[in-house]
């Protein structure tokens, strides 16, 4: 009897010595995303760019196995904290990559702060205040922000297009903001004009756009258009069916793919839309080119091209992965070292060379756009031209950007 029992005890402590020892070589990576609601077609594509980097590596980092757990939000900042606690305090991750939406990244931020042995990477949130303000020391973002994404638009509609005076429609967020911010202070300081009437809020999930529609002013050159998703696609869907005919100038989201690779008339609406972002369609790259070709043979059932969403949880989970390698997949300090690595990180990505500033913010190429129709007949951005390296303060000192004041509905105001 007291054989079988030393037995049955040595086999219980080989059984736990082979599971911690299964633990220690694997590690817990979060991906979180919109998953539910207006976004869900962009969240869809940016687990898509998780899944391109964890091939792209073998699903390894530092030599230890990656278990990869999604979480869902819908973009509200409440869905993403409870996405993010359950990722964090229940299934035990280590590294968070995420969340997808502006004001989701500013929550997922201030989250980060209770968690410091938890290394977090932003998906594509990109509101500024993110990291410009108040950051967290263990909160990264490789993917750039959507005032920088506006690089170069406010001057080429001013100076190319001749545009003088426009409406602004946007959806009622931080993000939005933020790229409102980013387009307006060029075109503005040029001499341009968006009077502060003359800027329609939406909130997200925004289904009937015909009173905006119907107030929209009809002696403005062109309308600025920062909607994502199918707030996006409902917008000009019915701003073509009421016979809507001023210029369009778009957010980068408003003609990303999750909104050019939707079927309806309203594609053929956008085209000659002006716009910048992250990426460009047509960029002609190895780099780019070699991305595009990996998402269309993982994805044959994804868009004709990767979405910014794509990308930036493509970069951002690469990153984590580089920076394990670093330090040999050991988190044992809480991190410590792996965020070190992070912070010096520099790295080649399908967009041009990343790194960071000292708010662990992205410096990256930024690309001005126009959309055409593909030779598939399918909308594609064309590149018109990239700016390079831009950074969140676009030159300026920490302290001067600071001067311009938080984004907001009038900020600024451009009267």
């Amino acid at each position: 009897m007291l054989k079988i029992i030393r037995n049955t005890l040595v086999a219980a402590a080989l059984i736990s010595l082979s599971t911690a020892t299964m633990a220690q070589d694997t590690i817990k990576m979060g991906a979180l995303a919109t998953l539910e609601g207006a976004f869900t077609v962009l969240g869809e594509d940016s687990m898509r760019g998780v899944q391109m980097a964890l091939a792209e590596f073998n699903s390894m980092g530092g030599g230890k196995k990656i278990e990869l757990i999604t979480g869902s939000s819908n973009a509200s900042p409440d869905s993403a904290i409870r996405a993010a606690r359950k990722l964090v305090e229940q299934d035990g991750v280590q590294i968070l990559v995420g969340p997808l939406s502006g004001s989701e990244g500013l929550a997922v931020k201030d989250y980060a702060k209770t968690q410091p042995n938890v290394t977090f990477l932003n998906g594509s949130s990109a509101a500024q205040d993110t990291t410009l303000r108040e950051p967290a020391e263990n909160f990264f973002r490789f993917s750039t922000e959507g005032a920088q994404w506006m690089a170069g638009l406010g001057e080429y509609a001013y100076n190319e297009k001749g545009y003088r005076s426009v409406a602004v429609l946007a959806e009622d967020y931080s993000f939005p903001y933020t790229q409102v911010f980013g387009f307006l202070e060029p075109f503005c300081r040029l001499g341009g004009k968006s009077p502060v009437d003359a800027r329609f809020w939406v909130p997200i999930g925004n289904k009937d756009y015909s009173s905006v529609i119907a107030a929209l002013p009809d002696d403005v050159d062109a309308i600025y258009v920062a909607l994502g998703g199918a707030d996006a696609v409902n917008f000009l869907t019915q701003y073509e069916q009421a016979g809507g005919d001023l210029p369009l100038i778009g957010g980068s989201i408003t003609v990303d793919q999750s909104v050019l690779g939707s079927k309806g008339r309203a594609r053929s609406f956008v085209v000659g839309t002006p716009s910048a972002g992250p990426i460009s369609d047509t960029w002609d790259d190895s780099r780019w080119h070699a991305f595009v070709e990996a998402y269309q043979t993982q994805f044959p059932d994804g868009f004709p091209s990767p979405s910014l969403f794509a990308h930036a949880y493509y970069i951002n989970t690469k990153a984590a992965l580089l920076g394990l390698d670093q330090v040999g997949g050991d988190l044992s300090d809480g991190g410590a070292n792996l965020r070190a690595a992070l912070s010096a990180l520099e790295f080649e990505t399908p967009t041009g060379m990343v790194k960071l500033d000292e708010r662990r913010n992205a410096i990256a190429d930024i690309f001005l756009t126009e959309v055409i129709e593909g030779p598939e007949g399918n909308l594609l951005n064309k590149t018109i031209a990239v700016t390079s390296q831009v950074s969140q303060t676009f030159g300026l000192s920490y302290d001067e950007f600071l001067n311009y004041g938080q984004v907001g509905r009038e900020n600024p105001k451009c009267e």
